[in-house]
C-alpha cells in the first residue's frame, strides 16, 4: 500500500501547494509596477469601468488576475467615488480594499490669484473637486448658508483666503465652506482682532481695505504704505477714492484708465461718491496683505499715483499740490510712450 500511498500523498500536497500558490498570487502578490498613477473614480462606476481605468494607467500587471480577486470580495457595486493613488508593489487584496473603503489620496486645492467673483472661484474649486461649477456656485450663492455663518452676499467672499489646502476630491461644497470657515476663524486670531479693532475696524472691514490694497499693486513693499495711506483717509472723513472699486463696480478689472464719467456710476462701491469702506471684498486679499493692513505702516500720506519711472512702484505724497505734480510727471512719462 506504502507503494501507492507516498505517490498519492505526494499529489494531494502538491495540488494543495498549487492552489494556495494560486491563492496568494490571487490575492497577495504584487500586481502593480513601479511608477505612479491617479484615478479619478466617479460615482455608480462600475467594476468594467474600473478594470478599463486601471489598465489605461500601465501600472496594473495582471489585469485578469484583479478582476478575479474583485470578484471574489464583491466589489461590484461597492467601488467608492474618489481620486486614488496606484504605487508600485499594490496587490490585488490591497487594490479592491482601497476601492471598497474609499482610501483616498488627498490633493491640494490651492486659492491664488486675482479672484474677484463667485464664478471664478466656482470654477476653481471645481477643477479640484468631483462637483461641477454649476453645483459649487450654487452652494457659494446659497443665501440661507451665507447668512447661517454670519455673513451677507457681499461680505461672504471674506472668508475665503488665499493658501493651499488639502482636499479629498469627493468632498461637498458645503463642506468646504465649512471647512473655509474653520480657516478663516483660525486666522482671526485673538492677536489679529485686537489690532482690527484697534484700527475701529471689523475682520471683514480689513479684509475689504485688504482687497483694495491687493489691487492697487503687486510689490509687497508698497502694501503696508498703501494700507497707510487709506487708513489716514478714513480717519479724517476723507473718501477713499480708490480706482479698484470702481472698476469692480463697472464688472470690468481691464480698465487701463478711469475717467471722470466712469465716477458718475451709482453703486456702493464708488469709493469717489460714498465715503468709507465698500461693502464688501472686491477681490480675495492674501494672508500676507491683510497682515500689512493690521501693520499697516504710520505716515502723513494722503495721496499716492504711480511713478514716471514705469516700473511699477509708486511715489506718494502728503498733499495735494504735491501729488499732482508726481501724477503730471506720470502723465507725461506715458505721453513720451506714444
Amino acid at each position: 500500500m506504502k507503494k501507492y500511498l507516498y505517490p498519492s500523498l505526494s499529489l494531494v500536497i502538491l495540488s494543495i501547494a498549487l492552489l494556495l500558490t494560486s491563492i496568494w498570487s490571487a490575492h497577495f502578490k504584487s500586481n502593480t509596477n513601479e511608477g505612479i498613477s491617479y484615478l479619478f473614480i466617479y460615482q455608480n462606476t462600475d467594476l468594467n469601468k474600473l478594470s478599463q481605468q486601471l489598465n489605461e494607467t500601465g501600472r496594473i500587471i495582471n489585469l485578469r488576475r484583479f478582476t478575479k480577486a474583485a470578484e471574489y470580495y464583491k466589489l461590484e457595486g461597492n467601488i467608492k467615488p474618489g481620486r486614488y493613488k496606484i504605487t508600485e508593489g499594490m496587490n490585488n487584496r490591497l487594490l479592491v480594499r482601497t476601492f471598497r473603503l474609499g482610501w483616498q489620496s488627498p490633493h491640494n486645492l490651492t486659492l491664488s490669484g486675482n479672484i474677484r467673483s463667485m464664478e471664478k472661484l466656482a470654477s476653481i474649486i471645481s477643477g479640484k473637486t468631483e462637483s461641477d461649477s454649476l453645483e459649487v456656485l450654487q452652494t457659494l450663492t446659497d443665501i440661507k448658508m451665507v447668512d447661517s455663518l454670519g455673513f451677507t452676499k457681499e461680505t461672504f467672499p471674506a472668508i475665503f483666503l488665499l493658501n493651499t489646502y488639502e482636499v479629498y476630491w469627493t468632498v461637498k461644497p458645503t463642506d468646504l465652506v465649512l471647512r473655509f470657515k474653520k480657516e478663516y476663524d483660525r486666522f482671526w486670531n485673538e492677536n489679529r482682532v485686537k489690532k482690527a479693532t484697534e484700527l475701529g475696524l471689523t475682520p471683514i472691514q480689513v479684509t475689504t481695505l485688504a482687497s483694495i490694497v491687493a489691487e492697487e499693486s503687486n510689490l509687497t513693499t508698497e502694501h503696508p504704505v498703501i494700507a497707510g495711506v487709506y487708513i489716514n483717509r478714513l480717519k479724517i472723513g476723507m473718501p477713499l477714492q480708490a480706482d479698484p472699486t470702481i472698476k469692480f463696480a463697472l464688472n470690468d478689472p481691464a480698465i487701463k484708465r478711469i475717467l471722470f464719467r466712469h465716477l458718475e456710476i451709482d453703486s456702493p462701491y464708488n469709493t469717489y461718491k460714498i465715503k468709507g469702506l465698500p461693502p464688501g471684498p472686491i477681490t480675495l486679499p492674501s494672508p500676507g496683505i491683510i497682515d500689512s493692513v493690521l501693520g499697516y505702516k504710520k505716515h502723513n500720506y494722503l495721496y499716492f499715483c504711480a511713478k514716471a519711472t514705469l516700473d511699477g512702484s509708486h511715489i506718494f505724497a502728503s498733499n495735494l499740490t504735491e501729488h499732482n505734480r508726481n501724477a503730471r510727471a506720470y502723465q507725461q512719462a506715458i505721453s513720451r510712450l506714444k
